[in-house]
């Protein structure tokens, strides 16, 4: 059984990972091969000391809740994620990590703890969005000349934009056509801009309510258009995703890994 130490356990990616590791029936505390054996808050506000998990209270020790764990589920903050990273690196613990909106210097701890650790990172852990990543690339490919959109919608709070899911996605479609993302992104439009110039990849926000997530990438030929898209219901879907890729990353050689290694999917 692979150890597990969750980091952010009160926030809602934290609570939807334990309940995905534990099972909401299962009193043993295990699932999908995990066991929670240690969770990481940052202070009373968020419950620090409360059993999160059977036999398991949080603490602000992260150093020794890395000790007790053999790899580590992070959906916080870029902050929260570099110093996790910082910590995990000397310990050379495996980790799953799905935090967005990251800095030069979040990837740079993060690479570092690559070079001796397992890692798996993906801005979106959901089977579906995986496969959509795949789709998008291979259409990409196919469509080299038409007009590529990503459209992304996220509930009020988020605060990262365009999402990290969003931007996977056009960097996909930039993939597949052998392209560099940011010579030819284009992520706001305002004023007089002119014609859209060929080869433009746009990736557009809209912010509002609860809505989980959903993203449409659209293909635009002349008098036809294809449009490929995934909406998310709950946040179920990627803590699912996430505890199987803990499951699957803990014992592998140190590197960087995606969720499409965890699923075997080479589109």
């Amino acid at each position: 059984m692979i150890r597990l130490c969750v980091l952010g356990p009160s926030g809602r990616m934290g609570k939807a990972v334990l309940e995905a590791a534990q099972g909401v029936t299962n009193a043993s505390g295990r699932g999908d091969g995990v066991t929670v054996t240690a969770a990481v808050d940052r202070g009373e506000a968020a419950g620090i000391g409360g059993e999160v998990a059977p036999g398991v209270r949080a603490t602000t020790d992260i150093g020794a809740a890395l000790d007790a764990s053999d790899v580590y589920i992070d959906f916080t903050t870029p902050a929260s994620t570099r110093g996790a990273a910082i910590a995990a690196t000397p310990r050379r613990r495996a980790a799953v990590i799905g935090t967005t909106g990251l800095s030069a210097a979040d990837d740079e701890a993060i690479a570092a703890l690559a070079q001796v650790a397992p890692i798996v990172v993906a801005a979106n852990f959901s089977v579906g969005v995986n496969l959509l990543l795949g789709l998008v690339k291979q259409a990409a490919r196919a469509l080299p000349d038409w007009d590529a959109e990503v459209v992304e919608t996220h509930h009020r709070m988020k605060r990262d934009a365009p999402s990290g899911t969003a931007l996977a996605i056009a960097r996909s479609i930039a993939a597949g056509r052998g392209v560099d993302y940011d010579a030819v992104k284009r992520h706001t439009r305002d004023g007089d801009i002119g014609p859209r110039p060929a080869g433009e990849i746009g990736v557009s926000t809209v912010r509002g309510g609860d809505v989980i997530g959903e993203h449409v990438a659209t293909f635009f030929g002349a008098a036809e258009r294809i449009e490929i898209a995934h909406r998310a219901t709950s946040r179920a879907i990627f803590a699912a995703g996430a505890v199987r890729a803990a499951a699957w990353v803990a014992g592998k050689p140190p590197g960087r890994y995606d969720m499409l290694d965890v699923l075997g999917f080479t589109p």
